[in-house]
């Protein structure tokens, strides 16, 4: 009975970090405004550097990807043992991101708050898809492209850096890369539906 609570409370505070709504707050203390009636109506770090600029950005994103960060890093504090139970705070983070109970179970796409939780978990595959992010960026100058294959080359990125690099991690983090490599493009199909009409946002 005691493990089931201790599990159930790593679940409420994983998914409670992950529905923090930096960028709804920002709106809010900057402007007044809800962002999800402005810009692409995204509660992400790109909307918010759309709407309110690089200052109310900048914090968003280390915001988003800090409690994706730290709902893996609680793990070991709430006393159980399983490899799984940091693949489950991993995942309900970026769910409670994608999908927060403080602004209507709306939210951003979840790639921030990924991109903390693998930080967490597999640092060097994160700075490659980091790297190739933002030279998609600067060559497209479109944010969504750029989240896109990042997250679609995550799990390679693990997997070499870990065959190769001496840097291996549990087979079952590659495993969730790969599924939150699917919610990624699944929270991005407005912007492929834009992309393939030719109408979606530059960033700069």
């Amino acid at each position: 009975m005691e493990t089931v609570v201790r599990v159930a409370l790593l679940v409420v505070v994983s998914y409670l970090l992950g529905a923090f709504p930096s960028s709804y707050i920002a709106g809010r203390m900057l402007r007044g405004i809800d962002l999800r009636e402005h810009g692409s109506g995204n509660l992400g770090a790109a909307n918010t550097f759309r709407v309110l600029g690089s200052r109310a950005a900048v914090p968003v994103l280390l915001a988003d990807i800090g409690k994706g960060f730290l709902a893996v890093r609680l793990v070991p504090l709430y006393g159980l043992e399983g490899h799984w139970l940091t693949l489950l705070a991993a995942l309900i983070a970026i769910l409670g991101h994608n999908y927060s109970v403080f602004v209507g179970f709306s939210g951003g796409k979840g790639v921030g708050t990924a991109s903390g939780v693998f930080l967490a978990m597999a640092p060097l595959g994160v700075a490659i898809c980091l790297l190739i992010w933002v030279i998609v960026l600067l060559v497209s100058r479109i944010v969504s492209v750029a989240s896109m294959i990042a997250a679609v080359l995550l799990p390679p990125a693990i997997y070499l850096t870990g065959r190769y690099l001496g840097t291996p991690v549990h087979r079952s983090v590659l495993y969730l890369s790969i599924v939150v490599a699917v919610l990624v493009l699944y929270r991005h199909r407005s912007n492929m539906r834009r992309l393939r009409e030719g109408t979606e946002r530059r960033i700069f």
